[in-house]
């Protein structure tokens, strides 16, 4: 497969990506936006294989981390959802993908992706939306459900730390592990793509520390009270949902999707949670091809 890296201008900054595959063979290129915000492509990387059935993918990192320019001065002010929605149709016009692809939103990367298909580009041709709330105020209501599940000393711990402020505490990381065990990635140990972005944020948590928090389950951040719900009536591309059974994007978060979408379908993964691309990737792989034949 031809593989290709660079990165594009954005601003005064620059936006990283790969390409692998070949654009305009005829059919859509995939393009993967991860979650976070804050995170990167790594634990998407196994995307790359929908390459070798003929659609091309592109990966890219989102401004602040991986490959791309980090700001590590940078405030709340900066770090906002539609820098990021700018960046993406930068990318998008850069490369000269927005003539014919298709969005693969993961987490975070979901409420993107669904905000710039609302607008309704020309060029899109399908909707990939994975793990993610249609809103941040659904999100933290159900985090609370989440938690009131785990064992009382892990709770309590946790709730320790986060009115000390000392969430940066081994102690604090150890309870959080717990969940994110459960919710987040169920394979254990996580795999190494996995591994890799969770490093990648740890070295510079700059954009996940603003515009989330200190971690998945505790969001305090600039995106707290963030919502798509009101854009969804105006995706008009097939979407395809997807979702863990033990996902920390419970049915409650996804629902305002597959209400509000109008050609919608929903693809629960029963021995996933939050990665169900990591934790069961054939049957992943299967699906997303049978959408993406579904297309033509």
């Amino acid at each position: 497969m031809d593989v290709a890296e660079g990165t594009v201008p954005f601003g005064e900054h620059r936006t990283w990506y790969r390409m692998t595959g070949t654009p305009g063979a005829g059919r859509p290129v995939v393009v993967v936006a991860h979650g976070g915000p804050g995170s990167t492509h790594h634990y998407l990387a196994n995307l790359a294989e929908l390459a070798r059935s003929g659609w091309p993918v592109l990966h890219y990192d989102q401004l602040g981390n991986g490959g791309s320019t980090h700001l590590p001065e940078r405030g709340a002010d900066f770090w906002v959802p539609e820098l990021f929605e700018a960046e993406l149709d930068n990318l998008l016009r850069s490369l000269g993908a927005d003539e014919d692809y298709v969005l693969f939103g993961h987490s975070w990367g979901g409420l993107l992706v669904a905000r710039h298909a609302a607008r309704r580009p020309p060029g899109l041709r399908g909707l990939v939306i994975a793990d993610s709330p249609a809103s941040y105020p659904l999100w933290r209501q159900e985090m609370a459900v989440l938690r009131a599940a785990l064992p009382p000393e892990v709770d309590a711990t946790l709730r320790r730390h986060e009115e000390a402020g000392t969430t940066s505490s081994h102690e604090y990381y150890k309870a959080a592990r717990v969940f994110y065990d459960r919710h987040v990635c169920r394979v254990v140990p996580w795999p190494r793509d996995y591994r890799a972005s969770h490093l990648e944020v740890s070295e510079d948590p700059t954009v996940y520390s603003v515009m989330n928090g200190p971690n998945e389950f505790h969001v305090v951040g600039t995106l707290k009270d963030w919502s798509v719900e009101d854009c969804l009536p105006d995706i008009d591309v097939p979407t395809l949902l997807v979702s863990g059974r033990y996902d920390e994007a419970t049915p409650v978060t996804v629902q305002p999707y597959f209400d509000l979408v109008p050609d919608v379908r929903w693809e629960v993964f029963e021995e996933s949670s939050h990665v169900p691309n990591l934790e069961e990737p054939e049957r992943f792989r299967a699906v997303l091809v049978e959408f993406l034949e579904g297309l033509a």
